[in-house]
């Protein structure tokens, strides 16, 4: 039996594929590339991650959150789609959500009343969220970002490179890494489930 064949994912393939974790964008930047991330690129010029790559790095991110004590963690994302999925991760595993605007100053002035002290900061999209980025790097804050197949990789600490923008993407990304965490942290059994399904951690489209 192959390696491959022996690797175990946090979800069935089929989980991935439906939800286009690892559809990319058409451009690229060479760090990733390096990194083994971008597995090939469809005759339509569309780059396409490495799934198992993908995995990887979400089990590696679950065992880096599940060390902070969660009131110090703050997830963040400017990106509609990422509201709900970032909230619903914040509700289960109890770090901080901050959805919207970043208002400039909230990681390094103590004296703004939306002034927030903590010891890691998760982006979904470092492109969009770049304040929030720029302000972690300059307090020494962490940061683990979800990345796309051209995102800058400047003052990101842990890549997770994955289909950052697409609304069924980033619910089935969130509700895995909250189950992650919450196993890490013994919260749930090695083969237990959150009690909602990752369709619970999506952006519901607005009916015209």
């Amino acid at each position: 039996m192959t390696e491959e064949m022996q690797y175990e994912y946090l979800v069935p393939l089929e989980k991935y594929l439906s939800a286009g974790v690892r559809l990319g964008t058409r451009l690229s930047n060479k760090y990733l590339e390096d990194r083994g991330f971008i597995f090939t690129v469809r005759p339509d010029g569309l780059r396409i991650f490495d799934i198992k790559k993908i995995d990887e790095r979400l089990k590696i991110a679950a065992k880096f959150i599940a060390r902070y004590r969660p009131e110090r963690v703050l997830v963040h994302t400017t990106r509609p789609y990422g509201f709900k999925p970032v909230q619903m991760f914040c509700k289960f595993v109890g770090c901080k959500a901050l959805t919207g605007r970043f208002i400039p100053g909230t990681l390094t002035n103590p004296n703004l009343p939306h002034y927030q002290e903590v010891d890691l900061l998760f982006v979904v999209d470092p492109k969009l969220d770049a304040q929030a980025v720029a302000e972690a790097a300059k307090m020494g804050i962490p940061v683990i970002a979800l990345v796309d197949t051209d995102t800058p990789h400047q003052y990101i600490d842990f890549m997770i490179p994955c289909n950052n923008k697409g609304r069924k993407s980033l619910a089935l990304i969130f509700w895995i890494l909250a189950r992650q965490v919450l196993r890490e942290r013994g919260e749930l059994k090695p083969d237990q489930d959150l009690p909602v399904p990752p369709e619970e951690f999506e952006t519901k489209l607005v009916q015209s």
